[in-house]
């Protein structure tokens, strides 16, 4: 049978805009990009995680890598490198075309890896922040190149990643954007498809709220007041419930935003396509 296109779609774009943009963190008071309680001392290991964040800052993940393996070969426990590396292979993944020969199995992959790095983090460190962040975010790549009743599995999971990432970083607006998104693609999902679900797959789909998500992407929105993203999943979100001025308002906000990560240039465009399209609601 094939993938139910309701059912699908619940995750696509539901992590991997989240992914492409978030950093790992900012520039701390030791002056170490990446992690805010870390010296950057001079050894081996804190250049080769500072030179990894230059790279990867310049849109550079191939090359960023080889700086994060030199650090897992001298400490294989190093949750802040585990943890970069996953970002770097779910944008591996992402980068596939579709175009591809098996580009879903291929995608798959390289996630997979993306997961196993992740969980490693989590392993090392558990009260690090990212470790569970990627977790989500490599477990919502894999979803969207899975079967259904896969993807479903994973809902729960993908969750409880987020939450956990909020629970040690109240303040981290990146999850806060993650699960914004989580719920209003679950709230998306009709009742007949719930209905489909439960039947033909024996599992249940997770609720979301649209309330819950216009909540959390506010946080992120004013957590991080200058990521593009944010404030266009947010205007989405308020189209959903029909508040258009809100949305307008956001959408209009983008323009005057600074491009800092990859995907910005695309996020402006489908701003103003979207503000085009409510411009008279």
């Amino acid at each position: 049978m094939g993938r139910p296109a309701i059912v699908f779609w619940m995750f696509v774009l539901l992590l991997l805009p989240a992914v492409e943009v978030f950093p790992q963190g900012s520039l701390s008071k030791t002056s170490r990009v990446g992690c805010s309680n870390c010296a950057d001392d001079g050894s081996l290991v804190s250049r080769s995680l500072q030179k990894a964040d230059e790279l990867y800052a310049a849109f550079k993940p191939k090359e960023a890598l080889p700086e994060l393996l030199k650090v897992l070969d001298l400490d294989p426990q190093n949750a802040e490198a585990l943890s970069k590396a996953a970002r770097v292979y779910i944008d591996f993944g992402d980068a596939i075309p579709e175009s591809t020969p098996d580009w879903e199995a291929k995608r798959l992959k390289q996630y997979q890896i993306a997961e196993q790095y992740a969980r490693r983090a989590v392993k090392a460190d558990p009260s690090m922040v990212w470790g569970h962040f990627y977790v989500a975010a490599s477990l919502g790549s894999m979803a969207t190149v899975s079967p259904v009743a896969k993807q479903i599995d994973m809902a729960g999971e993908i969750r409880g990643a987020i939450e956990k990432a909020i629970a040690i970083d109240p303040k981290n607006g990146y999850a806060y954007h993650v699960y914004g998104i989580w719920h209003r693609k679950m709230a998306e999902i009709g009742k007949m498809s719930r209905m489909f679900a439960s039947v033909i797959y024996g599992r249940s789909i997770p609720a979301g709220s649209m309330e819950k998500s216009i909540e959390y992407l506010n946080k992120a929105v004013a957590l991080n007041p200058t990521v593009i993203a944010s404030r266009l999943e947010l205007a989405r979100s308020y189209v959903a419930v029909e508040n258009w001025s809100s949305a307008r308002s956001f959408l209009t906000s983008i323009g005057g935003l600074p491009i800092q990560f990859s995907d910005d240039a695309k996020h402006k465009q489908k701003a103003e396509q979207l503000l085009e399209e409510i411009k008279q609601r």
